[in-house]
């Protein structure tokens, strides 16, 4: 068979731009394996490709996906691998579909007992808080990180990872109910950004050591105020504005760093780099548990747009999966 089934996104807009269709199998290229994917990762990134805010980088597919879990099928010249190996990976593009290549050295093992489900659940939000949280942010044992979105797929990563490396993880989520269900996850404490002051009652508590950011505009002096001396600010998106206003005074007087980063766009080099830190440090907690995906709910992959209406609906705990 040469041909697969996938989501291909007609032209920019709503869900309802996200079609099944038959397209062309990939073929591994020199130093890529073939996957056959059983499930791949549902992210906010794909909802920015689908209305055409967020095209892929040069080279990569057009199809939406950028993380996947499933079996080696075949290997590409120079690829080094074994067919029938359980895999996830991160990759630029192309995850929504039956097939998918992506370069050997960014692939990474499945550790025994893991789903597919949960296993395609983890490669981009592992990937952006390991890059941003641990390297950039150097969040360390015993300091607190504060992360916005508490019950989305990186907020429940960031406390999984948070928890297993000795750190105190606070949030923010949209209503109680959802502060409530990050809370019994784990979160120390999760305040409702639309009815509390959230900067100021986390200044009161001592503020934090890293604030991981995903809603940008006014949030940024609000998070830069609740920062302790040599804190870090991190951005990673920005929902709800592009530009913030900030006291440079303060960030000079509490020596306040502020980083932030994307990840699709990295080269292969980098890439390779970050699977290597993933699997020294990250994927022996994934095979002990100490660090799990949260998986909401799994949609078959012809129903992606009913997954990606799911989650601009906001009402999701934890990460959306497509089954293949």
């Amino acid at each position: 068979m040469t041909e697969m089934q996938a989501i291909a996104i007609t032209t920019p807009g709503g869900p309802d731009a996200l079609e099944l269709t038959t397209l062309p199998r990939p073929v591994p290229g020199p130093g890529e394996v073939l996957i056959r994917v059983a499930a791949a990762g549902v992210n906010r990134p794909d909802i920015l490709q689908r209305k055409g805010f967020y095209p892929p980088p040069p080279g990569a597919s057009p199809l939406p996906g950028l993380e996947v879990a499933g079996t080696v099928e075949a290997l590409g010249p120079a690829a080094v691998g074994e067919v029938g190996q359980r895999v996830m990976a991160l990759i630029p593009g192309g995850g929504y579909a039956e097939y998918v290549v992506v370069h050997y050295r960014h692939i990474l093992p499945i550790p025994s007992g893991l789903s597919f489900e949960k296993a395609a659940a983890l490669p981009e939000t592992a990937y952006t808080v390991w890059t941003n949280v641990f390297e950039d942010g150097a969040l360390s044992k015993g300091e607190t990180i504060l992360v916005h979105g508490a019950t989305s797929g990186i907020g429940t990563m960031t406390l999984s990872l948070g928890h297993a490396f000795g750190a105190k993880v606070l949030g923010t989520a949209g209503s109680e109910e959802k502060c409530r269900v990050a809370e019994r996850l784990g979160f120390f404490t999760c305040y409702n950004y639309r009815e509390e002051d959230w900067s100021k009652l986390i200044c009161d508590e001592g503020g934090v050591d890293v604030v991981l950011d995903m809603v940008g505009g006014d949030y940024v002096a609000r998070n830069l105020a609740c920062l302790r001396q040599g804190g870090r600010h991190i951005s990673i998106a920005f929902q709800s504005g592009m530009e913030g206003v900030v006291s440079i005074p303060m960030i000079m007087q509490k020596r306040l760093i502020i980083t932030g980063s994307t990840l699709r766009a990295r080269d292969d080099e980098e890439k390779a780099r970050l699977t290597d830190q993933i699997r020294q440090h990250v994927l022996p907690k994934i095979a002990s548990g100490e660090v799990a995906p949260v998986i909401d709910r799994t949609f078959a992959l012809k129903d992606a747009a009913a997954a990606h209406q799911h989650m601009e609906n906001g009402d999701h705990h934890g990460k959306i999966v497509l089954i293949v």
